[in-house]
């Protein structure tokens, strides 16, 4: 096994990047269809390095310690540019996205035991290629690996790992489409004049940054990730668990809706074009290395049963997207950057979400209420929920 050291797989991550940036700007079908430079870039990485497993036997890994340190600056940036008037704004579609979500929970588990049952596998197998490997993700699946095999599935960490890897790939593909659809078939526009991210789409790259912009913006998230740690830390001394992202984006969220008022004269970096820069770029470069740093190999034997679970699985959230959540978030522009997100986050993960839907809103126009209301119900809610769901699967 080659172990390729932090600095040089992030560095390997910007080269990812700008590959997929270069093959999508020749390939128009890739940004019709609204599919992240990181994406492409990314899958064609780890394509790459399984062939060189297969002809040489070689595994590749990365030192990931810098990727995730991009995930949280990600998160504190769209804290900081969240506003109290926006998490008011989006009190009722919250709410409604939160019971679309929890529902799709029981059906992506109820479309798994069918997948397994049919396959001839046992039906645990088809919530661990259900909610616990695909909207809880892989970290979910591997914190409850031990739980499965201790009923039985001998190779539980495998399948998990395995289905969450497939559903990364999937839920990277599945957003831009599903956008690309509903504007299309809707005619749909953006009615915002702002965003959450920044930069709302390309034609918004007028404003000039210069190094006092980028180190204002700096400054300002690394205050709130301190905050953020410490918060993290105090939780963690009274046995609440909760991600370091979602306790910084909450410091973030705090600080930029009390630093404006209380210090007037400050310049807050909050919906700069500096702070979307180094947004963008986190989210750009996180994803990038999430994709290439996938072990292809480590899936090959399951894959035959779980391309079937999960092809089951693409269908059941295309269907439940479309003629679901879109109509009952709204039928608007907003609806379907959710729906892209949603896709996203039902198959793979939150940042996968959020890069759908930043593919989306940089080609069509900005959508704030959607940066706000998926990580929310990704960061606090469904892990709780999804816990729950497989405890009870798994006794019954």
């Amino acid at each position: 096994m080659i172990t390729v050291p932090a600095f040089f797989a992030f560095t390997l991550g910007i080269i990812v990047y700008f590959v997929g940036r270069s093959i999508n700007r020749k390939f128009s079908v890739l940004r019709e269809f609204n599919v992240p430079e990181s994406v492409t870039g990314g899958l064609l990485a780890a394509g790459l390095f399984y062939g060189v497993y297969l002809i040489s036997g070689l595994a590749i890994d990365f030192e990931l310690a810098i990727r995730d340190t991009l995930l949280v600056y990600f998160f504190t940036a769209i804290g900081l540019n969240a506003r109290i008037s926006d998490l008011l704004k989006g009190g009722r579609p919250l709410v409604l996205m939160l019971v679309l979500t929890l529902g799709f929970i029981v059906i992506q588990n109820g479309v798994g035991i069918l997948g397994a049952s049919l396959l001839g596998l046992a039906p645990q197998v088809g919530v661990l290629a259900g909610s616990a490997s695909l909207i809880g993700g892989h970290g979910t699946a591997i914190a409850w690996a031990p739980e499965f095999a201790a009923i039985g599935i001998d190779n539980a960490l495998e399948i998990g790992v395995a289905a969450a890897t497939l559903g990364l790939v999937l839920a990277s593909l599945i957003g831009g489409p599903i956008a690309k659809f509903l504007i299309g078939k809707h005619n749909l526009k953006s009615s915002s004049d702002d965003s959450v991210m920044g930069i709302a789409y390309e034609k918004e790259r007028s404003e000039t940054i210069d190094h006092l912009d980028l180190m204002s913006v700096m400054l300002a998230l690394h205050i709130a990730i301190t905050l953020g740690y410490l918060g993290f830390t105090t939780l963690q001394t009274y046995g609440i668990k909760l991600p370091l992202f979602v306790t910084c984006l909450m410091a973030a969220i705090v600080l930029s809706n009390t630093v404006p008022h209380v210090f007037p004269k400050i310049t807050w970096p909050a919906r700069t074009q500096a702070l979307a820069v180094l947004s963008d770029f986190s989210l750009g470069i996180f994803l990038s290395m999430s994709l290439m740093s996938m072990q292809l190999w480590t899936i090959a034997e399951l894959a035959g049963p779980l391309f079937f679970i999960l092809a089951l699985q693409t269908v059941a959230a295309f269907l439940f997207i479309i003629f679901v959540l879109f109509r009952l978030m709204g039928k608007d522009y907003q609806a379907a950057v959710l729906s892209a997100g949603f896709g996203g986050f039902a198959l793979g993960a939150t940042p996968t979400a959020i890069a759908n839907m930043t593919a989306v809103t940089k080609t069509h126009g900005p959508a704030p209420l959607a940066f706000i209301i998926l990580p929310l119900i990704s960061a606090f809610f469904v892990d709780i929920t999804n816990s729950v769901i497989i405890k009870s699967a798994l006794n019954f």
